[in-house]
């Protein structure tokens, strides 16, 4: 039998949707339309009418209700793929009855997908996973949720006896660069409370994440020929390289698990003469997050002290921040999700994002919206995969919790 929500995926894949942070548009990648338009359409097609695409990139779209007085309940993905790693020219690969075993990738560039870097693999012996071919990312994230929402919008048109609030649909730009919801129009969108399929594994429900910020230290040095340097010359390279060092070392993402915050240095670009070290900054708990802006300031002002006024320019901004506090006044959001995925055979799994998503901003914005798991896992990388069982949950349960406010 068909799948048509892997069907669905494999074509929106193979479509390059890579987001740009330098870009100061929305979108900000033209490319992103490409996705969008054929979402558009198939929206149509399926039947819902009001479909629409607007010059910001946002698909919209709605089901209306055939129950008076349930709530409205949307549901978002994102369709830019991670600007990390390569998104073009994708050539997904599918891997029925999955042996638990390492998988081979590329035979040719021996890139294999080892048991023994991700241990998680053996519990998906037996599924259908789909991987990269080891040059790419697969783009699961998020094409998979987009996938599974178009799969849910078309079992509520076919089996209109299905009760069912008004059922909004969202397909954003530019998460990955933290500004999908820079344009999101919540009028038109019209929701009570919403969910993002953008989670990974199986049975996720996250309600808290990160507190995030981007750090971009600008070095000024002074450039003299290395052979009369001598109390003149001063290193850009070298005075990155001691910022950074004031930084604790054991604060990264390679040191760091559960609520525990970092500093992760992203991208380096220098020469003597000027130098540019961008980080971002990531912590659950508020206080710790503002006092680690605080720190990376206080370590500009010492380098700047050492090595004169202007050495060292920092600028700090504000990405996201934990929706918690927004989620916890109506809880019924995460508890129907939770008995969703028990009544559809689910282990639930509350956890903490490391990370952030367009229902972050939107729960600031005032649309109450947790996360979902889509199936997918270890996303903006070659060895990004899928487990198709894993995705069939996904459609039921966001089925079932529509369900359950008619009840």
């Amino acid at each position: 039998m068909e799948n048509k929500t892997v069907k669905r995926l494999l074509r929106y894949v193979k479509i390059n949707t890579i987001s740009d942070p330098k870009s100061e548009t929305l979108p900000s990648t033209q490319i992103q339309f490409d996705l969008a338009k054929i979402l558009l359409e198939e929206l149509k097609q399926i039947g819902l009418t009001d479909a629409s695409l607007d010059a910001n990139c946002y698909v919209m779209a709605s089901i209306p209700g055939n129950v008076e007085g349930a709530p409205s309940i949307g549901l978002i993905a994102h369709m830019d793929t991670s600007p990390e790693f390569s998104g073009e020219n994708v050539k997904p690969q599918i891997h029925e009855n999955y042996d638990g075993q390492d998988i081979i990738l590329n035979k040719d560039l021996n890139i294999v997908m080892k048991l023994k870097d991700f241990p998680y693999l053996a519990d998906f012996k037996g599924n259908t996973l789909i991987t990269t071919d080891g040059t790419t990312l697969l783009g699961a994230d998020n094409k998979a949720g987009i996938a599974e929402i178009m799969t849910i919008a078309e079992y509520f048109i076919q089996n209109p006896d299905i009760k069912h609030g008004d059922i909004k649909i969202c397909f954003t730009p530019d998460e990955e660069v933290g500004r999908g919801t820079e344009k999101f129009d919540l009028e038109k969108f019209g929701a009570d409370f919403a969910y993002t399929l953008d989670g990974s594994f199986e049975g996720e429900i996250e309600y808290e994440n990160f507190n995030a910020a981007s750090a971009t230290v600008k070095i000024h040095g002074v450039n003299i020929h290395p052979g009369s340097a001598k109390h003149k010359m001063k290193n850009s390279l070298l005075i990155g390289m001691e910022f950074n060092a004031l930084l604790p070392a054991f604060d990264v993402p390679q040191y760091t698990e559960g609520y525990e915050g970092f500093y992760h240095l992203d991208e380096a670009s220098g020469s003597v003469e000027f130098t540019t070290l961008e980080y971002i900054i990531r912590d659950h708990d508020m206080e710790k997050f503002t006092q680690r802006k605080e720190f990376m300031q206080k370590s500009a002002e010492f380098i700047n002290q050492k090595y004169g006024e202007g050495t060292v320019e920092i600028e700090l901004k504000d990405s996201y921040f934990n929706m918690k506090e927004h989620i916890l006044p109506v809880m019924h959001i995460v508890e129907s999700a939770v008995k969703a995925m028990e009544k559809t055979g689910v282990t639930p799994i509350v956890k903490a994002i490391r990370g952030g998503t367009d229902g972050a901003s939107l729960s600031y914005k005032g649309l109450p919206t947790p996360n979902l798991f889509t199936g997918g896992f270890n996303y903006h990388g070659k060895f990004e995969a899928l487990s198709v069982e894993s995705m069939d949950k996904a459609v039921a349960t966001a089925i079932e919790i529509i369900k359950s406010y008619t009840q």
